[in-house]
């Protein structure tokens, strides 16, 4: 195995070994189910110990892009384009802006999606959908249940088939919670006033649309579906430049 031995550079050594592993995937053409050398010949190569060998390892490992099988010892496997960021995406982590980043990015990748889910949408999808809406709790407000809401917009990205897509919902699912609690007091207003002004629109709306195959209508309606989402993010944004 060529040397890989590192050098100086203002940046911790598990970085550096990390950096150069992932150098070393690249220019040896590396593919999922590729062995790796093993840890021995890794760490004279690199020059370092064992033990920071392992850390960058067990970072490559948290990616989903190395995995130990029996009798092959360590090999390549295709990683999880977000699995890293399923195991962070903690909101409690995340600063102020963040949150707000996700939840806009939320809202631009739904609306994004309305075609794909017109192109790709079939009648028992229709149906479990109008169980989701029969079975919804709507809140005060004609605000939804956290579950029900889920239930719905969930049901809507594995419509698109598209498993990255999906996975995101599943990262952002306890953002979007924990957003909606921190900021009740902000939502519940512009709620109030949305109702006031028959700006409400409701996963029946939506549905409706989906069923006269009228995608136009649909992209409008859920415009104004996350109209809470888009006041509320315009108002901390003003805040924010203040």
């Amino acid at each position: 195995m060529k040397d890989l031995k590192i050098n100086n550079q203002p940046v911790t050594l598990v970085d550096q070994v990390e950096a150069k592993l992932l150098e070393y995937i690249k220019t040896e053409d590396l593919n999922p189910g590729s062995p790796m050398p093993n840890e021995q010949t890794l760490a004279k190569a690199l020059g370092v110990a064992r033990g920071v060998l392992r850390e960058a390892l067990s970072r490559l490992r948290m990616l989903g892009l190395i995995e130990t099988r029996t009798q092959r010892g360590m090999v390549l496997k295709e990683p999880s384009i977000l699995g890293g960021m399923l195991r962070v995406a903690d909101p409690l982590l995340l600063s102020e802006l963040s949150l707000l980043d996700v939840l806009e990015f939320r809202v631009a990748l739904e609306l994004g999606i309305s075609s794909d889910i017109f192109r790709k949408i079939t009648k028992k999808d229709i149906e479990e959908l109008e169980v989701i809406v029969e079975k919804g709790i709507i809140l005060e407000h004609n605000e939804y249940a956290l579950a029900s809401e889920y239930a719905f917009h969930s049901k809507l990205y594995e419509i698109t088939g598209n498993q990255t897509i999906i996975q995101f919902q599943k990262i952002i699912n306890p953002i979007i919670t924990f957003v909606k609690d921190k900021f009740e007091e902000n939502f519940k207003p512009i709620n109030i006033e949305l109702e006031k002004e028959n700006r409400i629109v409701t996963h029946a709306d939506l549905l409706e649309c989906i069923k006269t195959g009228d995608v136009n209508a649909y992209r409008d309606k859920l415009d104004c579906h996350f109209l809470i989402y888009s006041i509320f993010l315009n108002e901390k944004r003003k805040l924010s430049k203040k």
